[in-house]
């Protein structure tokens, strides 16, 4: 592992992106976007919403819990989407110029209502990721509902939310119903077209309620745009890691990005939320292969 940076005045990141040599980080109940440089310093904030308190009460938090880069005008932007657990408040996205800091908010409620009646019955949207053409969301699943779906839509899905292409596919890579393993979190690796998923475990038996925190795990599906039209897949690849590094123990890791990839590695960053109004970062290489 490369290195691991604790922020302990930035609550419960849910999400990570690199843009521009930079991280942006969004908290599930954090008031703005933390920005970093590449050398993992604070650099700044986007404010989001208006109010001086630290954590927005759970009851009504946006649970901003995914975040990617689409095209805005031919512009790039970063769309911060929520995870629709509990309408209205988590019904909504952010659409956020990273140069301005002007931010759009985004009524999701058709989309998800669509969702919804595509066979989701219990919505909780953590990942999101553009590739090619299109955009994958990941649906995670809980103890009470142990399934992950992935959803393959259209890149701008938000702008046609009742015309927008919904496609589902399982996502396997469970060996013990006892200790779920849930989709957190998801990038897209575009040099060797790999999809990247974070996942852990949570004693927890629905969307809205935190848990004892468990082990966390990269999954590796390669070759993903070849399986897009698939109804179901596994993962190539697990990686556990806390076997990898000790220091990813009692880690939520709850997203990644990529930074770079070379010849050999894909440079990652992760974020970690341990429900303690805390965030911690790991940037760290895994192989191609």
């Amino acid at each position: 592992m490369e290195g691991k940076v604790r922020f302990p005045d930035y609550p419960s990141a849910s999400a990570i992106e690199f843009h521009n040599n930079h991280f942006y980080i969004v908290g599930d109940d954090a008031p703005s976007v933390l920005i970093l440089d590449s050398l993992l310093q604070e650099f700044g904030t986007i404010p989001l919403y208006d109010t001086a308190i630290k954590r927005i009460p759970k009851p009504v938090k946006p649970d901003l819990e995914a975040v990617t880069i689409v095209d805005k005008n031919k512009k790039p932007c970063l769309l911060a989407i929520g995870s629709g657990s509990l309408a209205p408040y988590r019904n909504t996205a952010e659409l956020i110029d990273p140069v301005s800091k002007e931010h759009t908010t985004i009524d999701l409620s058709l989309f998800y209502e669509r969702l919804k009646a595509s066979g989701l019955p219990e919505l909780n949207i953590e990942g999101a990721c553009s590739i090619p053409g299109a955009m994958v969301l990941s649906n995670r699943g809980h103890k009470g509902f142990p399934k992950n779906q992935l959803i393959l839509t259209s890149a701008n899905f938000w702008e046609e939310q009742a015309m927008a292409p919904i496609a589902l596919l399982h996502i396997g890579g469970n060996e013990d119903s006892s200790h779920f393993r849930a989709v957190s979190g998801i990038a897209y690796a575009k040099k060797t077209d790999k999809l990247i998923l974070t996942v852990s475990t949570e004693d927890t038996k629905n969307a809205y309620d935190d848990g004892t925190i468990g082990k966390s795990y990269l999954w590796i599906v390669d070759n993903f745009s070849s399986k897009k039209r698939w109804t179901g897949m596994n993962p190539n690849r697990i990686i556990n890691l806390e076997n990898a590094d000790p220091q990813f123990r009692n880690q939520k890791i709850e997203s990644a990005c990529v930074i770079r990839e070379t010849k050999h590695f894909i440079e990652l960053a992760l974020v970690a939320d341990n429900d303690d109004g805390s965030s911690t970062l790991f940037r760290l290489d895994i192989s191609k292969k």
